[in-house]
């Protein structure tokens, strides 16, 4: 029987010992039929030459100009010849078997429109980092994953539908995309996924976590420490989502809440910690929706032409 062409996209950024590891990893795939695309997102310090001079079989793509997460994915995409897209982080590393579940789950429910496997971390391959994630709050506008620093004991091995899937892996169908548009760019970091997600279902679509494919992904177990660059995206990607996802009576609701409670509340933080980077940062987002109150721009989404 023949099996369907998956294109995996990865996004290099400096580095690219990380990227090689993953690539390492996806030669030992047992599913025979794969395009594995990396985007250079023009990396200003560590060559990527190395990447295709170690791995010639890959297709190399070098922007000019960092896209950020989604245009650099986006540029992936453009190029991708398969049935079913894969965006998978650099800083992951894939079991052997893990596509074959992925793959047999679009085919056996053409409802589906995007998926991602069970993600453990790297450095605690016991610890689950996703499977599965709540409902967004529109008021907070935020989440939580299911299973999230838990203990894998099997207890969530049931492939169950998510209302997002996970950024650093998820499938999507070709055809999905066509129909729905590409990842919005206007994010450039956080978020953009949940966005996708959010429009993947608003086109009929479920989405789904599938159990019995894993990967491990190298990001910390904790939170980490937020930077002024991650203060600045993050909560501008957040305000970002509101705008573009939420309508009516909840929107009024939530501008009121993010006005009168959630930036003030913020803002006082970082005042009273004497702390004026991030201070800076979370004021820059907040000035830049001001400046971009009207914009029409961020409302829209490229599309994949056919």
């Amino acid at each position: 029987m023949n099996q369907p062409l998956v294109s995996i996209i990865t996004i290099n950024y400096d580095h690219p010992e990380v990227t090689i590891c993953l690539l390492a990893s996806l030669r030992l795939v047992t599913y025979p039929n794969i395009e594995v695309i990396v985007v250079d997102n023009a990396s200003p310090n560590d060559d990527p030459s190395i990447l295709k001079q170690s791995y010639p079989d890959i297709i190399f793509m070098q922007s000019i100009i960092n896209l950020g997460f989604a245009g650099g994915n986006n540029l992936g995409i453009r190029q991708a010849k398969g049935k079913y897209i894969l965006l998978l982080n650099n800083d992951t590393e894939v079991n052997p078997g893990f596509l074959e579940p992925l793959v047999d789950k679009f085919e056996s429910n053409t409802e589906i429109g995007a998926i991602s496997p069970k993600i453990k971390f790297f450095d605690h391959p016991d610890t689950i980092q996703f499977c599965g994630q709540a409902p967004m709050n529109h008021y907070t506008m935020r989440s939580h994953g299911i299973g999230h620093g838990v203990v894998d004991k099997g207890q969530f091995d049931v492939d169950t539908q998510t209302n997002f899937v996970h950024g650093a892996a998820m499938m999507v169908p070709i055809s999905v995309i066509k129909k729905v548009g590409l990842m919005p760019e206007c994010y450039f970091l956080y978020y953009e996924e949940l966005d996708w997600c959010s429009k993947i279902r608003k086109a009929g679509y479920e989405l789904w976590y599938v159990h019995n494919s894993f990967l491990l992904h190298k990001e910390s177990i904790s939170t980490g420490k937020m930077s002024p660059f991650k203060t600045y995206y993050m909560n501008r990607a957040r305000l970002l989502y509101l705008r573009r996802n939420v309508g009516g009576l909840t929107f009024f609701i939530a501008i009121l809440y993010q006005i009168l409670v959630a930036i003030p509340k913020n803002l006082l933080v970082f005042s009273l910690k004497k702390d004026k980077g991030h201070f800076n940062a979370y004021a820059r987002a907040i000035g830049w929706h001001l400046k971009n109150l009207f914009s029409k721009e961020i409302h829209t989404n490229p599309m994949l032409s056919t």
